[in-house]
């Protein structure tokens, strides 16, 4: 039983590093489910979206822990706005996978000009923005386990030579990205709509680490992404703000729908509940609050695919906290002219 549970756990942790360096085939970037908490991650126009004058962001999302140790994904940012339509922000992200040596980090800048505003009273308004920064790509062969490692009788031997290497185990390169987003601000409407698109490794960045010839091979895929909601005010303190996202890169695609509840208890406290349904992959639940310029949320994955039988329908958990700072008392129309999804 061991054996088996060591080779179960070593195929699973092969496919997903094979998703991560093989960038022709499958997606290269980390995703999460709260993505709304990561928000330059996501689109860049989004810089600079919370009601406050400025945002500071962190999320932890561990992932297949139930199969062996498990991918850990963590993300800070901070953004601002200034008075002259001008939003700034950064945001780094590190990604670890477990037991296969593997690590992703990358860490971007982010400006987006806020000045374009159309419509009566100018409430139509359109974000843009760019991102630039650098990708770090890492891998531990001593880590990893090969086929010729393994023999039928006595089964995982590290010790067994193998002839399977990396062209290089590290790699830095440039990266850039750019987005645009739109939303209504119209003050005392029932539904208030946004949306965005945003392009990432706009530059076709190289990664060395999977091979040295063929400009295919070895470049970074672009990553597209297209997101959108409406933000419904159901009654003076009840908001109902379904949302989809969705990105793709290479061959890889990812279709994300949304949906909660967000009840504003009293001028301090915001109540969060809903849930995400990622296609053809997981449910998540979600609960959230906002109190006294601190959010806090919660979501965990039940996976809904295939693997689900190998990671025991467990797929993940996030645990987001933010720190936006106001000034004076908050309203529901702050959250809806500030997309934050």
């Amino acid at each position: 039983m061991k054996n088996k549970n060591l080779k179960r756990s070593t195929w699973v942790t092969a496919c997903l590093l094979l998703a991560s360096v093989l960038p022709s085939f499958a997606q290269t970037d980390p995703h999460f489910t709260q993505n709304y908490t990561f928000p330059m991650y996501i689109n860049p126009a989004l810089t600079g979206s919370s009601d406050g004058e400025y945002r500071v962001s962190a999320i932890y999302r561990s992932q297949w822990g139930s199969v062996t140790n498990p991918y850990r994904t963590t993300g800070i940012s901070f953004d601002t706005r200034t008075n002259k339509n001008i939003n700034l922000g950064v945001n780094l992200l590190n990604q670890s996978a477990g037991d296969g040596g593997f690590n992703y980090f990358n860490a971007y800048a982010s400006v987006a000009y806020t000045g374009v505003k159309f419509g009566k009273e100018n409430n139509h308004r359109v974000v843009l923005a760019m991102q630039g920064g650098v990708i770090n790509r890492r891998v531990d062969q001593a880590k990893f386990k090969w086929g010729e490692q393994w023999n039928p009788i006595t089964g995982y031997n590290a010790g067994n030579a193998t002839t399977e290497s990396f062209v290089t185990t590290s790699a830095t390169t440039l990266d850039l990205g750019a987005g645009a987003l739109y939303y209504d601000a119209t003050p005392g409407k029932k539904t208030n709509a946004f949306g965005g698109f945003s392009v990432f490794h706009l530059n076709k960045p190289k990664d060395p680490i999977v091979s040295s010839q063929g400009a295919e091979l070895n470049t970074i895929p672009v990553r597209y992404t297209l997101h959108g909601g409406v933000s419904f005010n159901l009654f003076e303190r009840t908001s109902f703000i379904p949302h989809v996202l969705y990105m793709k890169q290479g061959s890889a695609s990812e279709t994300m729908l949304g949906a909660y509840v967000q009840l504003n208890v009293n001028d301090e406290t915001d109540l969060m509940i809903g849930g995400y349904y990622r296609a053809k992959d997981a449910i998540a639940p979600f609960v959230g609050f906002d109190w006294r310029n601190f959010i806090v949320g919660l979501s965990y994955d039940a996976n809904t695919s295939k693997l689900g039988a190998l990671s025991r329908s467990v797929n993940s958990f996030e645990l987001s906290l933010s720190y936006i700072k106001r000034n004076g008392t908050r309203s529901i129309f702050d959250f809806i002219r500030c997309s934050r999804l």
